[in-house]
C-alpha cells in the first residue's frame, strides 16, 4: 500500500508535456518507507519495470525502514471470504461481482472492494451491492469502500500541480484489493473485458501514455509474480480475460434474464470523464462519446440487452454540446473499427508468454465487430 500510494502521489504531481503522440515519458526517483526494505530492494528492477509498463514512465525506487507506529495497532479479527472482487462501479466490475455471487451460491461469501475519488461513484457502487443482494440473496457479502486521493497542498502550503492522466490509480486500487484478499485468504478478481484489457492501439496518437495497461494480462501476471517474490499475496485473476464486453453482458442476461440485466447494467457507470458536473450535468453522468461509453453502447447492442443509460450526447437542449465535443473520440473509434485489427497490431501488445497471439487477434476481431454495430 505504501508503494502504491507513493506512486500515485508522484504520478498526480508531475505534469506531462503535450498531448496525443507527443506525451512525454517522465522520470521518477522516489524513496518509500516499507516494513521490509531488504525484500523490496532485491526486487527493485521488477517493480520499476512493472510500474513503468503501467504508466509509460521511467521509475527508480529506493526503500527505507518504516517507523513503527507510536500507538499499539488494534488486533484485526481474521475473516475468511471465498473470493474478493474489485468493484469500481463500472459495468465490467458489476458483471464480475454479480456472477461471482451467482457462481459461489448459497452459503458462500465474497468481499467487494471499491475505491473512489469522485463522490458521484460512491452511491453507484453501493447500489450495485444492494442489487446483488436481491439477485443472489444466498451469498454473504461485505463491501469495503475506500476514498483515497492526494491532497491539494504540500507541507509548506504551496499547491501541488495536478496531472489528470493518473494511470497509476489502478495500482492503488489493486493494492487495496490485495490487502483485503490477503486478510480474507482468497483470490482477487479484477473483472474486465479482455478486449479492453489488451489495449489495442486506436491509432498513431494512442500508442503511448494515453493508453492504459490497467488490466493487461502481462501487467496482472507480473504483479502477481512480484507480490509472491516479496512474500505477499499474489493471487490475482481476470475471469473475463477471453471475453468481449458484449459477451459478458450475454452472461448476465443468461443468468438473470434480459429485463433484469438491462436494469442492472444500465445503473452502472463506464464513462471515462467525471467532470461533466462542471458543465451542469448531474453527478455520475455519462458522456456517450468516450472510449468507455462507446464500448459500453456497442456491448448493449451486440448482446441485445436494452440500454437505459442516459448519455449527455443525446441531450437536445444543447447545454452539454461543448463538453461532448471536447470529449468525443467517435471519429478515431470509427476509423479504428473500419480499419480492423491487424496481425502487426497484435505484435505491439506485449503479450505474456502464455497468451497466444492468435487468441488475442480473434478476441480483438470480435470486439471490433461489436463496435461496428454502433459505429458502422
Amino acid at each position: 500500500m505504501r508503494i502504491a500510494l507513493a506512486v500515485f502521489g508522484a504520478d498526480r504531481s508531475v505534469l506531462r508535456e503535450g498531448a496525443g503522440s507527443s506525451w512525454n515519458t517522465r522520470d521518477f526517483d522516489i524513496t518509500v518507507e516499507v516494513n521490509d526494505p531488504t525484500a523490496w530492494t532485491l526486487h527493485t528492477q521488477q517493480l520499476s519495470q512493472l510500474v513503468g509498463f503501467l504508466s509509460g514512465d521511467r521509475w527508480v525506487f529506493q526503500f527505507a525502514q518504516a517507523t513503527p507506529p507510536e500507538e499499539a495497532v488494534l488486533p484485526l479479527d481474521e475473516q475468511h471470504f471465498d473470493r474478493t472482487v474489485l468493484l469500481s462501479g463500472g459495468a465490467d466490475s458489476a458483471v464480475g461481482a454479480l456472477l461471482s455471487a451467482i457462481e459461489l451460491g448459497e452459503g458462500k461469501s465474497h468481499a467487494l472492494v471499491s475505491q473512489f475519488s469522485s463522490t458521484a461513484l460512491s452511491p453507484i457502487q453501493q447500489n450495485i451491492v444492494s442489487s446483488i443482494g436481491g439477485l443472489a440473496p444466498g451469498v454473504r457479502q461485505v463491501h469495503h469502500q475506500f476514498r483515497l486521493h492526494r491532497g491539494s497542498k504540500r507541507l509548506d502550503g504551496t499547491t501541488f500541480r495536478d496531472e489528470p492522466s493518473s494511470r497509476s490509480r489502478s495500482l492503488l486500487f489493486l493494492a487495496l484489493g490485495l490487502a483485503v484478499a490477503e486478510r480474507a485468504s482468497s483470490k482477487l478478481w479484477i473483472p474486465e473485458n479482455g478486449f479492453a484489457s489488451l489495449n489495442p492501439p486506436l491509432g498513431a496518437d494512442r500508442r503511448g501514455s494515453l493508453s492504459t495497461h490497467t488490466t493487461h494480462p502481462r501487467f496482472l501476471r507480473e504483479l502477481g509474480e512480484l507480490m509472491r517474490s516479496v512474500g505477499g499475496h499474489g493471487e490475482i485473476e481476470n475471469p473475463f480475460e477471453g471475453l468481449t464486453k458484449g459477451e459478458m453482458f450475454d452472461r448476465v442476461a443468461d443468468a438473470i434474464g434480459t429485463d433484469a440485466a438491462s436494469a442492472y447494467l444500465s445503473a452502472t457507470n463506464s464513462c471515462s470523464h467525471t467532470d461533466g458536473r462542471y458543465s451542469g450535468a448531474p453527478a455520475g453522468s455519462s458522456c456517450g462519446v468516450c472510449f468507455g461509453c462507446l464500448v459500453r453502447k456497442s456491448s448493449f447492442a451486440a448482446s441485445g440487452v436494452p440500454d437505459k443509460t442516459t448519455y449527455l450526447v443525446d441531450d437536445t437542449s444543447g447545454q452539454f454540446s461543448a463538453f461532448v465535443k471536447q470529449k468525443s473520440i467517435v471519429e478515431p473509434m470509427r476509423d479504428f473499427a473500419r480499419r480492423g485489427i491487424r496481425p502487426r497490431d497484435v505484435m505491439t501488445m506485449s503479450l505474456p508468454q502464455d497468451y497466444a497471439a492468435k487468441d488475442a487477434l480473434t478476441l480483438c476481431q470480435r470486439g471490433i465487430e461489436e463496435l461496428r454495430s454502433i459505429l458502422g
